[in-house]
């Protein structure tokens, strides 16, 4: 067998660490690096920079990162892959090659277009958002690969997809070696959050070692598909079975996780140790993919504003329900959605003011952006000598802002272009695949045999269990998994939907799903509408549900003795 190909990270979203780019290529070997810098928020930032000048719409900051390292990537032969081009890859592109020219270096840069949807959103039946970017695969990347690109960069590719498109390159992979194609998905699912797969954001965190800078990850992917998911020598954080795991459970649903390319079969991942800092990934099998691609789409909802009440002391749900009342009967107009929420965030005979204070929130939106302005602003003011005793707010009242709206589309994936543009201009059209299948649940797995019946005690489900929650537009989903077969044989049985709706009482209207993930010994939950209609809308308290997970984590539930000792 060929050696295995070196893929390494440098960036999990637009704003990371700017000098990982560096890091990596002087921290030790890679074939390739890449960089995942696209989310469903970032595609709205990215499409209102394009509304104000054409020629933007891409990550700058790639560019800055390029500026210190794109001589030694050059130097040390690691070709360079990133999504970095956004909604605009061409001009990145060209702000590549400027760059290049401008510091006196050779260098081949190729670009993947085709995404981009806006234009034809209408005839698509996808409504008139402000961008509409569907999830390319990893064939584009591929092809400028194999034109002799040094760097390429795509706009709206899965975070996958450009860990597959060096992979398949590097060993010539056919679009149905599934097998091997659903390897390097999970490989790249991994590593494309950057430190998340090192120790970062992990339920466990006071096991890693050196968490004030964890180090990158990298793939270790061999011709087969399997991997060793590892990192630079020396560098902070950790690989472990652990974090490998909490990685693969994010943002995923059940066990068939769909990309342009190839249908991963989660539930087919076996993890292993495979020395320190090394988690090798095998048994991993792939099907064809769907016949449809997904597609972003991001619109402008209206205007947003929020005020926040500091209530004090004695009586907080009597003072809540007074500014309520005041505030609402004040507003000439009402706004099109007016939501409160109190957070009893105080504690009683609190030895310092803050403790001793709640927090009620009230958010307004409105098509208009002057119903919640300096109306909805004004209502608030007013009340400052005339409401509940000790009156303050968290911050003085302010204009309403745009906020956006996420809603995920899916079109047929024979009516997407899919190019690739190399360094001469040459555009070569990429065939969507010839064989697919329609995403279908699969049979639940059979249970664990459950524990004996014998005494327990009442204490925290992450005294046991991690979790790891996030966005998927207006879903979320909280993967839980333990470490041992007698916790997944307890784990298996005692976390179902009726008890997360107990645990996660705002849960407790909304579409959950419960999927068993029998080999990382893991349950992952998928709970709708709970994000409203996407992380700009701000929904919630926590927009992402980023902390969803360990939320859940701090819950109490009745757990054997033995399990716990």
């Amino acid at each position: 067998m060929p050696p295995a190909v070196r893929i390494g990270n440098c960036s999990g979203f637009y704003g990371d660490r700017l000098s990982a780019m560096r890091d990596m290529l002087t921290g030790g070997e890679l074939d390739y690096l890449t960089g995942d810098y696209l989310a469903e928020l970032t595609m709205l930032i990215l499409a209102r920079d394009r509304a104000k000048n054409p020629d933007r719409g891409y990550a700058k900051t790639f560019l800055l990162q390029l500026e210190e390292s794109l001589g030694l990537a050059l130097d040390n032969g690691v070709k360079i892959v990133a999504n970095a081009g956004g909604l605009n890859p061409a001009g990145l592109a060209t702000a590549v090659r400027a760059l290049a020219e401008r510091l006196g270096l050779d260098v081949n840069v190729a670009h993947v277009e085709g995404d981009d949807l806006v234009s034809r959103a209408g005839e698509l039946g996808l409504g008139s958002p402000l961008a509409a970017n569907a999830y390319l695969g990893a064939w584009g990347i591929v092809d400028c690969l194999g034109s002799g690109a040094d760097v390429v960069v795509t706009g709206r590719v899965t975070d996958a997809s450009v860990i597959v498109g060096p992979a398949a390159a590097h060993f010539g992979w056919s679009r149905t070696d599934y097998d091997a194609l659903a390897g390097a998905v999970a490989a790249g699912h991994v590593i494309e959050c950057g430190t998340q797969a090192t120790g970062g954001n992990y339920a466990f965190f006071t096991e890693i070692p050196d968490l004030q800078r964890p180090g990158f990850p990298l793939a270790e992917i061999s011709a087969d598909g399997s991997s060793v998911i590892t990192k630079h020598p020396g560098t902070g954080g950790q690989v472990s079975v652990g974090t490998v795991t909490a990685q693969l459970l994010y943002e995923i649903s059940g066990a068939r996780y769909p990309n342009p390319d190839v249908t991963l079969r989660v539930d087919s991942l076996q993890l292993s140790q495979d020395g320190d800092n090394r988690v090798r990934v095998s048994g991993v099998k792939g099907e064809a993919p769907p016949p449809t691609l997904k597609v972003s789409l991001n619109s402008i909802g209206g205007f947003r504003n929020a005020a926040t009440f500091v209530l004090t002391g004695l009586d907080i749900e009597t003072k809540a329900a007074l500014v309520r009342s005041q505030l609402e009967a004040g507003l000439k107009v009402k706004p099109a959605e007016l939501e409160w929420s109190l957070a009893r965030t105080d504690h009683p005979d609190a030895d310092t003011e803050e403790a001793a204070s709640a927090l009620l929130h009230c958010v307004a939106r409105d098509p208009d952006p002057n119903v919640v302005g300096r109306q909805f602003s004004a209502a608030g003011v007013e009340l400052a000598l005339a409401s509940y005793p000790g009156f303050t707010t968290t911050a003085p009242p302010g204009d309403g802002q745009v906020y956006g709206v996420f809603t995920p589309g899916y079109v047929d994936a024979t009516l997407v272009p899919h190019v690739a543009v190399h360094a001469d201009g040459t555009r070569v059209d990429i065939a969507p695949a010839t064989e697919t299948r329609s995403v279908a649940p699969v049979s639940e797995p059979e249970l664990p045999a459950p524990l004996p019946a014998g005494p327990t005690r009442r204490v925290p489900l992450g005294t046991l269990a991690g979790a790891r929650s996030g966005d998927k537009g207006g879903s979320a989903n909280v993967g839980v998994w333990v470490r041992t077969d007698e916790q997944w044989r307890w784990l298996a049985h005692a976390l179902t939907v009726d008890t997360l709706r107990e645990l996660l009482p705002e849960t407790a209207d909304l579409p959950v799903t419960r999927h068993l993930l029998p080999n990382l010994r893991a349950v992952n939950f998928v709970i709708e509408d709970i994000l409203g209609q996407g992380v700009a809308y701000q929904a919630r308290f926590d927009p992402q549900a980023k902390g969803l997970g360990e939320w859940l984590r701090s819950r109490h539930i009745d757990i054997p003795e033995e399990l716990v000792k």
